[in-house]
């Protein structure tokens, strides 16, 4: 498991390859000749044993995937948008100091943060038909752990909130059990910590304007729920490697 968080080509796995490794999971998105990109719940029933160097994507990936699939199957989406709210970061600063990127250069524990994301293109990378129909930005937050990340997507069929709610809630008890799951206490950020799911749908935020715009919140323990995530698809590549 590479969990840098730097690494992500298919030279860097192949290194490891070299150096005894039969198998690289990297906790990284990667680049495109990877073998594999695997959002698990979504999409690991795809590797194969001739896989041997894997991405498991981010944790927001992880996190808001199963839900634009979820929303998408039911409801047929048009468009989006997300925005993850995240904790800090390890290349933020302490204090004021030299960043190449401006707003980086601030302390950490003193502002909320815009910075890039690649989201968008890793909700298009499982999702091809949405090429230039999500839109993704991003803020850190000063805050030691757990994301929140606001989907906003338009959809074709009408339906109301509580149809929203109903349609996750069931999902987080049956198929996706054990990755998505549903609350509607009044919780904030930090009872999420070590909360294993992938994500956490806060039923209280649902809302719905005008029939087809959907706006939800969903949380995740971006360390502890993705580290999960990172186990099981190392189990299920040992899996199909032995199948």
């Amino acid at each position: 498991l590479d969990c840098t968080g730097v690494y992500g080509s298919r030279e860097h796995g192949e290194a490891h390859i070299a150096a005894g490794a039969k198998k690289v999971l990297f906790s990284h998105p990667g680049s495109n000749d990877l073998d594999a990109t695997v959002v698990y719940g979504v999409n690991q029933d795809q590797l194969r044993a001739e896989h041997r160097i894997v991405s498991n994507a981010s944790c927001t990936t992880n996190c808001i995937i199963p839900v634009i699939k979820l929303l998408d199957d039911a409801y047929g989406i048009e468009s989006g948008t997300v925005t993850t709210i995240h904790s800090a970061m390890h290349d933020q600063q302490v204090i004021d100091a030299y960043h190449p990127d401006l707003r980086r250069t601030r302390a950490a524990s003193q502002s909320i943060i815009p910075v890039d994301t690649k989201l968008a293109a890793g909700i298009t990378r499982f999702f091809p038909q949405f090429n230039d129909r999500f839109e993704a930005i991003a803020v850190r937050v000063p805050t030691i752990n757990v994301t929140a990340i606001d989907l906003s997507v338009t959809v074709k069929k009408p339906v109301k909130a509580n149809e929203v709610n109903l349609l996750l809630q069931k999902a987080a008890q049956g198929a996706f059990h054990g990755i998505v799951d549903y609350t509607e206490l009044p919780l904030v950020s930090v009872d999420f910590n070590h909360d294993p799911h992938s994500a956490i749908v806060d039923g209280t935020q649902t809302r719905v304007s005008g029939a087809h715009l959907i706006k939800t919140l969903v949380w995740c323990d971006n360390e502890w729920g993705f580290a999960n995530r990172m186990l099981d698809t190392t189990l299920a590549m040992a899996t199909v490697a032995f199948r």
